[in-house]
């Protein structure tokens, strides 16, 4: 999957204008909220792991981090992320851009309750260069298999 396939795909729903590429990188919080022009909290990470053999992702604010508590008392299992060198194979993305948009048909994605405290969030759109400008309600709305759960811990 690809920058292109996704930006296609926003179109498709009307939401193409909010899809933006940078010549600067977007791969990690930090480079995102430069090129995007906002806070680092405000970018959307995706977060890719097995739940037993289960691809998933968690869509979370980027200042939260995984609770492992809370993890596991959702999972049953203790957080287990994907090996960088398999998110692509597995999800569909590569590291850097992935993003719950257009993922592998097995995949499950889940938006954590810490993108609820902003009007606006940033998840990439496929490559390491770009993101998608959208509410939390937006991201809801377009992802409707997508489960709200409370995973993450912010910072004090």
């Amino acid at each position: 999957m690809s920058f292109e396939k996704v930006k296609a795909w926003f179109d498709s729903i009307g939401m193409g204008d909010r899809v933006k590429h940078f010549e600067l990188s977007s791969a990690t919080v930090e480079l995102a909220a430069q090129a995007v022009g906002t806070a680092p909290a405000q970018i959307a990470k995706t977060l890719s792991f097995l739940v037993d053999e289960q691809p998933i992702l968690i869509v979370a604010a980027g200042d939260a981090k995984i609770d492992n508590k809370k993890y596991k008392a959702l999972f049953h299992k203790k957080a287990k992320m994907i090996p960088p060198e398999e998110v692509e194979a597995i999800i569909g993305h590569a590291p850097g851009g992935v993003c719950p948009f257009l993922t592998r048909e097995n995949v499950v994605s889940y938006l954590d309750e810490s993108l609820r405290r902003f009007e606006i969030v940033y998840p990439a759109a496929g490559d390491a260069h770009s993101a998608v400008e959208l509410s939390p309600e937006e991201f809801a709305r377009i992802l409707p298999a997508a489960e709200w759960i409370d995973v993450c811990k912010l910072p004090e």
